[in-house]
């Protein structure tokens, strides 16, 4: 087993969010590591119907009566069968950081046999700065062991405050469906021990089942759209979060960085029912893209709202002629905004604070 901190890393500071419509039965698989920490369970599908938690657990149980309780004519905003519901839990959590995971995700080990403690280093890779304006080829160069090399200029060596880490799994690969019906027996078996900052000025395809996050540097940026029942498209949720949450963050001088920590991940969806979903987006993409590696935020635009709603007008204006999908989209970004904002009273000032450290460093 791998070591367990005496004091857990960040336990009064760290919420975990999992979305589900089934029993968590996956929980016992990480009792070492997720007890310490308070859970909140979004439930997705049925209201009516009763999750089951294993005892011991500090939780809160929301589901789809509670979203309209709570936010009224606002929870339009939060999809309905689809992990993007994960967002709720984003927004009514009131810790400092978010760790959040698929409830077919369990404890992964390394090449040594040892459970990985995928929150710890999770946490680990969020208090350590990122380094988004020059590549170090030894990746991350805070972690024990590692150091910038040479050649790397020393005034980017302090780096930028983390605003997000984006870890990876093992076993099931994160395919697209048309890959899924082209390798359906392919299994991720490579143990890659570094961790990386995204670039700036470079996207990634975010995957939301073993992701970190600094909820008071990049929440707000955090909505995971408008995905499954009652729209056009379904498994982009992650994905548009991340390219939204990208593009505010090279904007913020904020960094996103990804590889460890793994998980495993069990179970693989059906590619006829994610071709369904997705098939949209995947023309759509081929516009989405290129509008996000174009797209210019105001400099006006200094917390992490102003630049959402500044991009929800973009996406309006630039792919709302792609599709009235996207008109639809963006209107719900500007709702998800009002929503964060009437229940984090304190999150403006919370994002012009954080601009203020990133542009400190």
């Amino acid at each position: 087993m791998a070591s367990i901190p005496s004091t857990p890393l960040l336990a009064n500071e760290l919420d975990i969010v999992i979305p589900t419509i089934r029993n968590l039965d996956f929980l016992e698989m990480w009792r070492p590591f997720f007890q310490p920490y308070h859970l909140i369970i979004v439930q997705d599908g049925d209201p009516t119907k009763t999750i089951r938690v294993p005892e011991g657990f500090d939780y809160e149980l929301h589901n789809r009566n509670h979203v309209e309780s709570l936010l009224g004519k606002r929870a339009s905003c939060i999809s309905f069968k689809d992990s993007a519901c994960r967002c709720y839990g984003f927004l009514v959590s009131k810790k400092k950081y978010i760790y959040t995971i698929d409830d077919d995700c369990f404890v992964a080990k390394n090449p040594t046999g040892e459970d990985i403690n995928a929150l710890e280093q999770h946490i680990k890779n969020l208090l350590t700065p990122s380094t988004p304006h020059f590549f170090n080829t030894l990746y991350d160069p805070y972690r024990d062991g590692a150091d910038f090399v040479r050649g790397y200029p020393f005034s980017l060596r302090e780096g930028v405050p983390t605003a997000v880490s984006h870890g990876l799994w093992l076993n099931i690969p994160d395919y697209d469906a048309p890959t899924q019906l082209v390798k359906p027996h392919e299994r991720n078996t490579r143990y890659v021990d570094a961790v990386m900052t995204v670039p700036k000025g470079t996207l990634f395809p975010m995957c939301g089942m073993n992701l970190a996050f600094d909820r008071e540097l990049i929440g707000p940026a955090m909505y995971f759209g408008l995905m499954g029942h009652g729209q056009p498209i379904g498994r982009y949720d992650d994905m548009w979060a991340g390219w939204c949450v990208k593009v505010i963050c090279d904007h913020l001088n904020l960094g996103v960085k990804t590889g460890l920590p793994y998980i495993w991940h069990s179970k693989a969806s059906n590619p006829f029912v994610n071709l369904k979903k997705e098939y949209k987006g995947i023309f759509w993409q081929e516009e989405i893209i290129p509008f996000f590696q174009s797209v210019v935020l105001p400099k006006e635009c200094t917390t992490v709202q102003k630049c959402y709603l500044a991009l929800a007008e973009k996406v309006k204006e630039k792919l709302g002629s792609v599709d009235p999908y996207f008109t639809k989209l963006a209107e719900g970004m500007t709702t998800w905004i009002e929503a964060w904002d009437a229940h984090n009273p304190s999150s403006e000032a919370t994002g012009s604070l954080a601009n203020g450290l990133a542009k400190s460093v």
